[in-house]
């Protein structure tokens, strides 16, 4: 390997990873395929190593380009930091960034972190929009959008940014109430049991017969609010079905020792122009950091369940002390 490596070809390698396309990456940069192809080339050779392999529908990671691209946006981090700490505050961003989000993430996932994304960008106007649909990005019902389903129209740019792990919670005071608990998603019937309607239309995707348990199961509560579904929960009101991280946000939901129901990945939205923004690459960076799988276990492709984490936790302070 180099010693001296060109930091432009791990760019390039970063934004052809982003795309998943050579051709996308060549637009954005407003480069020649070609020199992309080299670049590319070049920064494999440096490392002695395959990063893309080349298929019909673009370009895929090799677990070496895995690697590489974690390392490529430590790097990029690292050098952002070294700027926001250098005191360039004469070049802060500033504009205007509506970001649209279910009623689950938005609320209880990227509204606790909102301050920090203020506190390094005072003049950026971050509207973050709560919705029950797919915007119309090129409508300009929103300038980013986080969304369940994968965008198909080639004028969209959609990378998945993690994976739901949806599982069951209960309060303590109905575990008590209840005293057994169910053994496995087939004995729900059994029990009070709390969804949101969102959930109601892909529940065939949740598990094997599934279809034939939604028969059996009488909800005793289904909503359009996941804050309704929370305090009931969390008040007694049954078994409710929420996503894994929802164990991290609300200590009065205790999560049942039992596996993921259903995996649901959702994906990162924008336009080209958006992402030539200031203001909308400074949101896209941010929504990264707090969603980056390699600190954050909860939206891994692999399900952690909060027991795990909570134990990994004492463990930690067991440790210190």
């Amino acid at each position: 390997m180099t010693e001296r490596m060109d930091w432009d070809n791990m760019r390039v390698f970063r934004i052809v990873a982003e795309l998943g396309s050579m051709n996308a990456a060549a637009h954005r940069l407003q480069e020649s395929a070609p020199t992309i192809g080299r670049k590319i080339d070049q920064l494999e050779k440096d490392l002695s190593t395959v990063l893309l392999v080349r298929t019909t529908r673009g370009v895929e990671l090799t677990d070496a380009g895995r690697i590489a691209l974690s390392h490529i946006h430590a790097m990029a981090e690292s050098v952002s930091e070294v700027f926001e700490n250098a005191g360039h505050r004469d070049r802060d961003v500033e504009g205007r960034i509506v970001l649209a989000t279910g009623d689950g993430l938005g609320p209880y996932w990227i509204a606790p972190r909102l301050p920090q994304f203020q506190a390094m960008n005072p003049k950026v106007q971050l509207r973050m929009r709560v919705v029950d649909r797919v915007p119309d990005l090129m409508e300009g019902e929103a300038d980013i959008a986080i969304q369940f389903t994968e965008p198909k129209s080639p004028e969209i740019i959609g990378r998945k940014l993690g994976v739901l792990h949806y599982m069951s919670f209960a309060s303590e005071a109905y575990l008590e109430e209840v005293g057994q608990l169910p053994n496995s998603l087939f004995e729900y019937y059994r029990y009070k049991t709390i969804l949101h309607e969102g959930y109601v239309h892909q529940i065939e995707r949740w598990a094997p017969r599934v279809a034939e348990l939604k028969k059996m199961i009488d909800y005793s509560l289904v909503t359009n609010s996941a804050a309704a579904m929370i305090e009931v929960c969390a008040n007694g009101g049954g078994i409710a079905v929420l996503p894994s991280y929802l164990g991290e946000v609300d200590n009065r939901l205790q999560p049942l020792n039992l596996p993921e129901i259903a995996p649901i990945q959702f994906w990162l939205t924008y336009t080209e122009r958006v992402r030539r923004l200031p203001q909308g690459q400074a949101v896209l960076d941010w929504l990264w950091t707090i969603f980056d799988e390699r600190r954050i276990a909860w939206f891994r492709d692999a399900f952690v369940h909060p027991a795990q984490i909570m134990r990994g936790a004492e463990s930690q302070i067991a440790r210190t002390f």
